[in-house]
Order: structure tokens, then sequence, then C-alpha cells
């Protein structure tokens, strides 16, 4: 079955901001219904699998995934909202319209984060204690092998702080109002993750819940939510903002309105921008899924540039949340699934270059795409992907 990208809906423009420009090469990516998943539909979970192996990009509308009515029964809530066990809150399910709701108010957060004077924010700096947690200034990542500044700047927040799972760490004090807000976004966001590690679990034929284990929300680990924040450039000199990569963890879900984002589709030379889509996700698989999978699932390097047409005036920001794997998860090629074991066969060599911990894996690359880092060492998959 032939899935096309499916982008012709007025309805999914944000009104409020100059409009994306038709005349720019967009990503093939497949819109994914969230609803459909959590029902079961075959041909939904078919969409998923091929985006998952073909592209490792796509979008997930969110939209009707938590909505109640007054008239709604106990069951008619059970059938519209999917529980996802969790030892630290087994309550939260799949709920796709808290996801954008939280996802809204984390806009406005991110803004007050950004407003702080840069004396202020540079105190959240925690590069020197070896962590990628906190601030991150602009022009203080490398975009390349040069050494060429970026045009960002992010902040980090820890989903062990938030919940709990470890100390709590220095941070500027707009941000203390918003811890259950913080934590909601993480939750909600994290069952998603878990559901579609647990499709793709499924279609690989791992052990069951071999994905999701090794992902669980209270286990320590170097799941973040990130906001970014680049604004214009001078129209005299414009380049890349943040240099091509490919995701360091398993899962990212990621929020934006306007574009910027773009991906360099397989045996393509040509970028293509990511349309930001209303009432949607973009979501992209990182290394970990690719290691885990002897390169089945595919982690695909992408690139920030200004935004296109009028947007290239207006101030871009992103709201993500990465998933990782647990620190001490071996980022190696998993057992127990034939398709892995096929694919190995064909590749015996894949993955096992080096035995390294998915904490390791992930302050390497990170922390080697900053300014000083030893960029040698920030590489991904990426030359995998082709």
């Amino acid at each position: 079955m032939q899935h096309k990208p499916e982008l012709s809906n007025s309805n999914l423009d944000f009104h409020d901001l100059p409009p994306f420009p038709e005349d720019v090469p967009k990503a093939p990516l497949l819109r994914i219904n969230l609803s459909k998943l959590t029902e079961g539909d075959e041909d939904e979970i078919d969409k998923l699998w091929k985006a998952c192996c073909e592209l490792g990009f796509f979008y997930l509308d969110l939209r009707g995934i938590g909505k109640r009515s007054d008239s709604a029964t106990e069951h008619d809530e059970d059938d519209a909202q999917v529980k996802v066990e969790s030892a630290a809150e087994p309550e939260v399910r799949v709920n796709g319209d808290q996801l954008l709701r939280d996802a809204d108010e984390l806009f406005g957060v991110g803004k007050k984060v950004f407003e702080l004077p840069f004396d202020e924010k540079v105190k959240y700096d925690l590069k020197d204690q070896g962590s990628y947690f906190g601030y991150k200034g602009y022009g203080q990542g490398v975009i390349d092998a040069e050494g060429t500044k970026d045009r960002n700047e992010f902040y980090n927040v820890s989903k062990d702080d938030i919940l709990g799972l470890s100390e709590s760490l220095p941070a500027p004090e707009v941000l203390s109002p918003h811890r259950d807000l913080l934590k909601s976004f993480i939750q909600h966001s994290h069952t998603v993750v878990t559901m579609l590690l647990g499709l793709l679990n499924t279609r690989l034929s791992l052990p069951q819940d071999k994905l999701p284990s090794l992902h669980k929300l209270d286990s320590v680990s170097g799941d973040q939510v990130r906001w970014v924040h680049a604004p214009p450039q001078p129209m005299d000199d414009r380049r890349t903002a943040l240099g091509q990569h490919t995701d360091f963890g398993s899962v990212t879900i990621l929020f934006n309105r306007l574009g910027g984002l773009q991906v360099l589709p397989p045996k393509s030379e040509e970028w293509c921008y990511v349309k930001p889509l209303r009432g949607h996700a973009v979501i992209n698989l990182g290394d970990a899924m690719v290691k885990f999978t002897a390169g089945i699932l595919r982690s695909n390097t992408h690139r920030v540039v200004n935004p296109p047409g009028e947007q290239a005036e207006h101030t871009r920001m992103s709201l993500v949340y990465f998933a990782r794997p647990a620190d001490e998860v071996l980022l190696k090629v998993l057992d127990g699934s034939r398709l892995i074991d096929e694919k190995r066969q064909q590749d015996p060599n894949h993955g096992d270059d080096e035995e390294i911990t998915s904490k390791e894996w992930i302050l390497r690359r990170a922390l080697g795409r900053r300014e000083g880092g030893d960029w040698a060492k920030a590489g991904g998959t990426e030359t995998g992907c082709t």
C-alpha cells in the first residue's frame, strides 16, 4: 500500500502567523492519527511502521484524544483514552488534547525564560559541570567541524528533576510556578512515546514490552523538555541556525509554529522543509532506535535554518520532549526478534563498533556540539542513513 503525504488542509495553518510558503520543497512526512492508533487501526499502524522505517519523521495528529462530554459513560471514556501503566503515575492516559493544551501554555513560559537578561540566564549554563541541562546561549554551540557558531539559544529541563527522581537543578525563578505544568507535559508526552514504542515492539516481534521497558517514565534517564529560541537573522547573513544532525535518543516530540526545520530525505541531496501543522506534533526517531534494531528503524538527518518566506522576520520558538533510554541501558542490537536477526545477518558488524551506555552516548554527543567541545565525538548514526 502506497501512502502519500497529506498536507492540503487550511484548518491546519496557524492563521495568526505569516503563511508558510508553498514554493519551497516540503518533506514527504506522513500524517498519522493518534486516535486511530489507540483504536488499533491496522492501516494507521502500517503508516507508522512505514514512516519509522523509511524517513524516521512523521506528523502525529493529536486532536480528539482526551475530550470529555457530559454524557460520556465510564465505558466511553475508556474507549476514548488508552491507559498507559507507569509506576510513577498510573492514572495518566494517552491524551492528545491535554498535550496540545500543555504545549500552548509552555510556549508562553518559554517566552518568559528567554526574556530574562543574559546575565541571569547564563547562571544556569551547566556545561562546565558536565551537564546538558539548563541554558545554552546564542552562539554557544557549533554547527560544523570548523566551529561555526549556531544561531539559537535553548533551555533544557530534566524530566528526573521535575518528577523528583533526582536532586533539583538550579533554575530561574520564573520556572518555579510552572513545575506542575512541566510535569503534565512530560507525563502526557511520555505516554505517547510508550504507546509508539509498544506498537513498534509488536511489529518487530520483540519480547513483550521490551522497548517500553527500556524507557520507563520513572527510570533515571536523559529525558528532557527543551525550548529553542531563534530570533530573525540579518537579511544579508542568513545561514543554518542548528547544524545537521541525528537526535541522540529514541523518540522526539516537537511542537513549533514557524518553518525552519529541514530534513534530508534518503537518497536525496535536497533539503526539504517540514511545514508546521496546527493540532499536530512532529515525531522523529533517534539514534538509539537505529542501534537497537540494527538499522531497521531510521534516525534521519535534519537541521534548522531561518524560517522561509515572510516567516523569516519572526522569532522562531520550538518546544521539544526528548525521550531517551534509561541511563544504564547499553545501546546495542536487541535480541529476540527474527526481523532484527535477519537485518543483522545482512550486516554482521552493525552496531558492534563499541559498547556504550545511553548516558555516555548522550553526554558525548551533546557536549561535543558545545563551543570548545570535541566535534569528532559529536556524530551520531547519520553516516549509516543513506
